[in-house]
């Protein structure tokens, strides 16, 4: 009996929960194989990264081993080399010794998501702390208890300022929130620190347009912005981010700030893998009809934030959300299904609810069913639906119990071990500045 293979290629929203409905979907059947791929083994729910950063959440609540929300879904933890849809194979690197795997397929849905795009401006990718993994987050918050750590001594008294002056770039909801959740994070903790005084701490956003968080209208953006700036944040709109060196931020308009800290928010591009396919692509990202199916390629599909999908009831292209690729992976899962038994395939057809956000000290903003929300009552709107939409009840409860311990305790100031590439240089970084800064005071004496 010939098996049938599907492989998801990406564990982010759109194929962990492609893999979720398969497996409802394709219950007892023999003669088909699911195989989900990711480069990590679990699955990272994005929306409360920026909480892991500012030590209200630990590292662990928000992360979910895929084998245990899939248990008859195969599962792969590696990197995708390469995608051959002629011959309808491709090669993965897996094991502690990276070897090459070949893993056939007969269908193939690509959820490949997005990475970091600094848009070759000048010393970003080298010196700016990202916010897109679980490890971003970790490091962030290493930062900052480093920082804060080495602000506190004599020696760091000469070199405070710049490095408690904090700037992130971007101001959608990842630039926001996270920056947002920092400012309290810092100015929280400052009372276990005899030296810092709050009037050290320089809290900088840097957003392009005329009000961050465009997405949810002028409105909210106005009072994202005067809530930001009532507690101590600078908002400089209509301003861009073109250069950094690891010591000074250099804009647009010709002025620069002096920070050891750039958080950058403020783009992303689609796997470069994708440009590799023999696809339709627009901006990186493939494009695929309403039944999210690429183009003459029978049986590839793409959903998420690395494929253009048509919004039907708006005539334009579906926002890269995790709202709408959960619904996408409902709908793909069931023309996978349906193409495989040549039944009839379904189009994607889903309206926006709403877009929320968390601003910090217990307010929010959010934009749903059209109505607008702002304060507290928007921040319970944000814990109450997020914490609904984590996956498996074990990390709820978690979840929850962390955010009630939180109304009791001040924030933990343990600094975790850093791991990574990016941790490692940025802590390199940040001794080599220290040590820089230390021998211009003593020149300058």
């Amino acid at each position: 009996m010939a098996v049938h293979r599907i492989v998801i290629a990406g564990g982010g929203f759109g194929g962990v929960y492609t893999a979720l409905e398969l497996e409802k979907l394709l219950t007892n059947q023999r003669d088909v194989e699911v195989t989900l791929i990711s480069h990590d083994n679990f699955f990272l729910f994005t929306p409360m990264l920026h909480e892991v950063a500012a030590s209200d959440l630990d590292l662990t609540t928000i992360v979910n081993p895929i084998r245990k929300m899939l248990r008859k879904v195969n599962f792969i933890a590696g990197d995708i080399q390469s995608i051959d849809l002629e011959n309808r194979k491709l090669t993965v690197l897996h094991g502690l010794d990276r070897h090459e795997h070949t893993q056939e397929f007969d269908q193939i849905v690509l959820s490949l998501g997005c990475t970091t795009n600094f848009f070759g401006n000048a010393g970003l990718e080298e010196n700016a702390i990202t916010m897109k993994s679980l490890e971003d987050a970790v490091n962030l918050r290493n930062r900052m208890i480093a920082i804060l750590e080495e602000a506190d001594t004599e020696c760091g008294e000469k070199v405070r300022r710049p490095l408690l002056t904090i700037v992130t770039a971007g101001g959608g909801f990842a630039g926001v929130e996270t920056l947002a959740s920092i400012n309290d994070f810092l100015r929280d903790s400052l009372k276990f620190y005899r030296n810092i005084k709050e009037s050290d701490l320089r809290i900088v956003l840097i957003h392009p347009g005329d009000v961050i968080l465009p997405e949810l209208g002028p409105e909210l953006g106005a009072y994202t912005q005067r809530k930001l700036q009532e507690r101590g944040i600078e908002v400089l709109t209509k301003t861009r981010v073109t250069g950094y060196d690891g010591h000074v931020i250099t804009l647009n308009n010709g002025s620069s700030i002096e920070s050891r800290t750039l958080i950058w928010t403020a783009g992303t591009t689609p796997h470069m893998l994708l440009n590799t396919l023999p696809c339709k692509t627009e901006k990186g990202r493939v494009v695929v009809n309403a039944r999210m199916e690429v183009e003459a390629q029978p049986g590839v599909w793409a959903l998420g934030d690395c494929a253009v999908v048509p919004d039907l009831t708006t005539g334009k292209f579906c926002p890269p959300t995790a709202q709408h690729a959960l619904r996408q992976a409902r709908t793909l899962a069931q023309n996978i299904v349906a193409y495989w038994r040549g039944g009839k395939m379904k189009q994607f057809r889903f309206k926006t609810i709403g877009q929320l956000a968390s601003i910090g000290h217990r307010t929010g903003v959010a934009r749903v069913f059209g109505i607008n929300f702002s304060g507290f009552v928007a921040w319970w709107m944000w814990r109450t639906i997020y914490l609904s939409k984590l996956p498996r009840f074990e990390k709820k409860l978690r979840v929850a119990l962390d955010w009630t311990l939180d109304l009791f305790f001040s924030k933990d100031l343990v600094q975790f071990v850093d791991f990574g590439r990016q941790g490692t240089k940025h802590i390199q970084r940040l001794q080599t500045s220290k040590s820089l800064d230390r021998e211009n005071v003593a020149q300058a004496g």
